[in-house]
């Protein structure tokens, strides 16, 4: 039996009345007793009598009535449960460290300030970590800025970020302006991990430039990466955004490098056969319109 098995049977109890039951369900009277029958025929009960041209319940059918008008209101109650799940939800959240740090926490409370009644969960990682919980389905949306490489993945890029080279007060660079891209061969490079986008960035810049580097330290967090460079531990490729401060404080010190540009697009991904929900769809067209 389907849910408009029901509807037409509590419409038929209502009126009393085929043909006024027909009509109020925009149906034929045909098929309306069609239904019904349909109905009895599948319970093998009588619902209703049917004497001098008028409908009359039987005790099975006023039994049944009671349970079909729940079952149209629970399914009421569950479709409207369900679009305000849909509109006003949870979304799980993948950032790469340097937009959970740098971008996100903005990000999310300008999207919170629009729409107060979704609730955001954060999961933090590096680009191929978020990767991999988007394909096992344990995050909605991903924020990163490595390159993606999994071909289920939907890519898409929504902000431009810059890595710049740092150093401590005290290394020699940093009372120069500029040095040249061979320079960097000498020095000891405080690294992140394999499968981060600053990362990948660094490496991909000094390939094209056919430069070697040394990395003497590897870590996951940004705030590890500029103490080390401060205590003059050596020098690292970091994004712009996660340096403002110390730089403006004087703690590091930022140098150009001449001929070598360190740009990447941070992007959005999603599973390509994901169900993205209205809350989900807000939240995508606000990271593409927000300014930051």
């Amino acid at each position: 039996m389907t849910l408009r098995h029901f509807q037409i049977f509590v419409t038929v109890c209502d009126a009393m009345n085929m043909t006024a039951a027909a009509n109020t369900l925009f149906m034929s009277q045909p098929a309306v007793s069609q239904a019904i029958s349909e109905l009895e025929a599948h319970y093998d009960v009588r619902l209703f009598e049917r004497l001098s041209r008028k409908l009359y319940l039987t005790h099975a059918g006023e039994k049944l009535l009671g349970y079909a008008r729940h079952i149209i209101r629970m399914n009421r109650d569950a479709e409207g449960e369900m679009r305000a799940l849909s509109k006003n939800g949870s979304i799980r959240i993948g950032a790469s460290v340097t937009i959970g740090a740098c971008v996100l926490p903005k990000l999310i409370r300008s999207f919170k300030g629009e729409i107060p009644s979704v609730t955001v969960e954060v999961t933090e990682g590096n680009t191929a970590q978020i990767e991999q919980l988007i394909i096992c389905d344990k995050l909605d949306l991903g924020l990163v800025e490595g390159e993606v490489t999994l071909p289920d993945i939907i890519s898409k890029p929504f902000s431009e970020d810059t890595l710049v080279l740092i150093c401590g007060k005290n290394h020699p660079f940093s009372r120069r302006v500029f040095i040249e891209p061979q320079e960097l061969e000498g020095e000891n490079f405080i690294l992140r991990e394999e499968g981060s986008g600053t990362r990948k960035t660094f490496e991909d810049a000094m390939s094209e430039n056919a430069l070697t580097w040394t990395s003497t330290w590897t870590c996951s967090n940004a705030d590890t990466i500029k103490m080390a460079v401060a205590e003059g531990l050596g020098v690292s490729v970091i994004s712009e955004r996660a340096v403002c401060r110390e730089i403006e404080s004087g703690i590091l010190h930022s140098v150009k490098i001449n001929g070598l540009f360190l740009k990447r697009r941070f992007k959005l991904v999603y599973h390509k056969n994901k169900y993205l929900t209205e809350a989900m769809k807000c939240f995508i067209r606000f990271c593409f319109s927000w300014e930051n």
